[in-house]
C-alpha cells in the first residue's frame, strides 16, 4: 500500500494554523503523560530497543522516557524548543525543525536503529512524508515506535485525530506507517487508563 486512503480535504486542517515555531517558543518543562504511562513506555523501550542502538527521539522535549540502564551509541533529539532539548540529559545532540514545513530529516540513509515519537504524531500535517523519511534513515530491521495518549494541544492537533477514538487513532497511525512502506505493523495498549493516562504504541519495522 502506498499513500493514505481517501480522506476529506480538511482532514489535516487545524484550529490554529499559525507558525508552529511561534506556538512552541515558550518552554514547557512538563511531562505530557503521567507516571503510570511513563513507566509503561520506559518498560516497552527496555524490551524493544537493542543495546548500543543509535536512536532518534522525534518530536522530543526535555525528557525522552528511555530506561536509565539502556546503553546507547547515540541519542539524537529533534524538537521545536531549544531550551527543552538542551535540558534533556539523554540527548547527545539535537536539532530544531518544523516537520510540517520541511519533513526531510537531516540524517543520512540507514543511520539509525530506532525512531521514537512520543505524543507528537497528532500534530503532523504531512505524516506520510515524515514517516517515509523515518523509514529512509532507519537501518534494515530498524523500528519506529509511535506512542500516544488522550492528551494534546487541541488547537494544533489535525482534525482527523480529534474526530477519532483511541482505536481509530491507532488505526490511523498504522495506516501512516503502512502507507510509508513499513512492515510488521502492530499496536499495543501499554496502559488502559483505568489508573492514570492511557497509552497506546504503534510500531513498524523496515525490511531486514
Amino acid at each position: 500500500m502506498t499513500g493514505l486512503p481517501e480522506l476529506p480535504s480538511a482532514a489535516f486542517a487545524r484550529q490554529d494554523n499559525g507558525d508552529d515555531l511561534d506556538f512552541y517558543a515558550p518552554p514547557r518543562l512538563v511531562t505530557h503523560i503521567d507516571e503510570t504511562a511513563t513507566a509503561a513506555l520506559t518498560r516497552y523501550y527496555a524490551e524493544t530497543i537493542p543495546p548500543q542502538a543509535v536512536v532518534l527521539d522525534l518530536m522530543s522535549s526535555w525528557v525522552s522516557h528511555l530506561p536509565a540502564n539502556l546503553s546507547t551509541r547515540e541519542v539524537i533529539g529533534h524538537g521545536m524548543n531549544a531550551t527543552e532539548l538542551d535540558a534533556n540529559p539523554r540527548l547527545d545532540r539535537w536539532f530544531i525543525q518544523n516537520l510540517n514545513r520541511d519533513p526531510v530529516l537531516p540524517l543520512p540513509d540507514a543511520a539509525v536503529d530506532a525512531v521514537l515519537c512520543c505524543v507528537g504524531v497528532q500534530y503532523l500535517t504531512r505524516p506520510l512524508e515524515v514517516f517515509a523519511e523515518v523509514r529512509r534513515i532507519l537501518r534494515p530491521g530498524g523500528r519506529v515506535i509511535v506512542s500516544f495518549s488522550n492528551r494534546c494541544f487541541p488547537m494544533k492537533a489535525v482534525r482527523i485525530w480529534s474526530a477519532l477514538d483511541e482505536a481509530g487513532r491507532a488505526n490511523l497511525v498504522a495506516t501512516y506507517l503502512e502507507g510509508s512502506g513499513f512492515a510488521s505493523i502492530a499496536a499495543y495498549l501499554l496502559a488502559d487508563g483505568n489508573v492514570g493516562d492511557p497509552l497506546v504504541v504503534v510500531t513498524g519495522a523496515t525490511q531486514g
